[in-house]
């Protein structure tokens, strides 16, 4: 099913410059939503973030990944690196601004003229949030009335939001998110009810404090109670906002509770408006949001896997039959990853993925990833950062195939049974 719905959200200000090549002027993003999958949720569309001030527009396909980032920088690929990745595929980047709190001042970063002219990265758009999913995580038990708790790289910090949208406002990113009350999982019904209060207020605040221009993204809480995640996606979609940011994800909740949860939240809002989800990093996770109608990811399970030595290898061929077959028989594999520590690898002249285009793999092989990750010498989380993002860019782009060509549940569906019977015959 196709669907034509544009949503221009522009502020009173904004120009859009006429010629050849579409740039449009900061706090000016354009969401169109193009197909649907039948019998669900899953929707594949395109975001363009606005442009101007010596900022280029940013047009990405969606269902899309958010680039993980230290201080607006990969966490290992170094900028001059960057462009080895898919364009414009890779071209989104999450940033916390509690990051900064241990570096360049917010006054600083204001006078160099932002986080692109800061970084010299004029072609990328920058989303903030408060949470990283790394080191920047919500501190329930600390939040009170006045702001959030968050654990940063600075100890614990008590934000209040006009202290957030200070920061904001130094950085300019093309998308903030509102300040929210994460709570997890186990939480009582009365601490849930209260954390929508708190977020819904402070996101009034937010938005009468915005400094920064940009487009705002509105914050959804709730924890596991589907009752206060629907009044609270309720009330958000009243807002006037650019999209909305759903959070309290991967704070406890169990995987099979997450679809009910999910499905509460983006029945009550506007189909026109991007969704942005942080806590789901998986495969079968990003499925799932996907599936529920989510457009937007974080990627910290990029860095988790990384860290831990971990390429992922799954197969991204797909047909309407299913994902295409693919050898997995190799030892530390879990059908999404292999473990390049394993001695199995140290004589492996083979790349990660004997198709894979990425830089790593067209220039590497197993046995030197694994020579790197025994000597600690960095290289190999750099390396191994490349072909992970690569692949999971690669990843997403064949949901969003899957999407427009009207088979995304069977492939769902074929890519969890395979993952489900290589574990249970014992292959890893």
């Amino acid at each position: 099913m196709d669907v034509a719905v544009t949503n221009i959200i522009r502020p009173r200000n904004a120009v859009i410059c006429p010629s050849k090549t579409l740039r449009i002027c900061c706090g000016a993003m354009r969401y169109c939503l193009k197909s649907s999958s039948h019998g669900g949720g899953a929707r594949a569309g395109t975001l363009l973030l606005g442009g101007g001030g010596g900022v280029s527009a940013v047009e990405v396909e969606t269902p899309s990944l958010l680039l993980s980032t230290r201080k607006g920088l990969p966490h290992f690929v170094s900028p001059d690196m960057l462009p080895s990745l898919p364009s414009p595929d890779s071209r989104l980047l999450h940033l916390s601004p509690f990051h900064f709190l241990e570096a360049v001042s917010s006054s600083m970063i204001s006078k160099l003229g932002g986080l692109h002219q800061m970084l010299g990265l004029q072609d990328y758009g920058f989303v903030a949030l408060p949470r990283d999913s790394i080191q920047c995580l919500p501190s329930y038990d600390g939040t009170n009335k006045t702001g959030a708790s968050f654990e940063t790289p600075c100890g614990r910090c008590l934000i209040k939001p006009k202290e957030y949208v200070e920061m904001i406002s130094s950085m300019r990113p093309n998308i903030w998110v509102t300040l929210a009350d994460e709570v997890p999982a186990w939480v009582s019904d009365k601490r849930n009810r209260k954390s929508v209060d708190r977020t819904l207020r402070w996101m009034d605040e937010c938005i009468s404090l915005n400094m920064a221009g940009g487009d705002i993204f509105g914050a959804i809480v709730g924890g596991s109670n589907v009752l206060e995640r629907q009044r609270c996606a309720e009330e958000v979609a009243k807002r006037n906002l650019s999209g909305y940011w759903i959070g309290g994800f991967g704070l406890g909740e169990s995987i099979g509770e997450r679809p009910r949860l999910l499905k509460a939240v983006c029945e009550c809002l506007p189909v026109e408006k991007p969704r942005l989800i942080c806590g789901l990093g998986l495969p079968e996770e990003i499925l799932q949001g996907v599936d529920a109608g989510i457009d937007l990811f974080d990627s910290t399970y990029i860095y988790h896997i990384t860290i831990g030595g971990f390429a992922l290898t799954f197969p991204l061929d797909t047909s309407k039959s299913g994902v295409s077959s693919h050898n997995l028989a190799e030892k530390g594999s879990d059908f999404t990853k292999i473990n390049l520590r394993s001695t199995a690898y140290r004589k492996d002249t083979a790349p990660i993925v004997e198709d894979c285009e990425c830089y790593t793999c067209s220039n590497h092989t197993k046995a030197y990833i694994n020579h790197l990750l025994n000597v600690h010498e960095m290289l190999a989380q750099t390396l191994l950062e490349i072909h992970n993002t690569y692949h999971f860019l690669g990843f997403f782009r064949t949901i969003r195939e899957a999407i427009k060509g009207g088979y995304f549940k069977q492939f769902h569906q074929d890519f969890v049974n395979r993952r489900r019977d290589h574990l249970c015959n014992g292959d890893v």
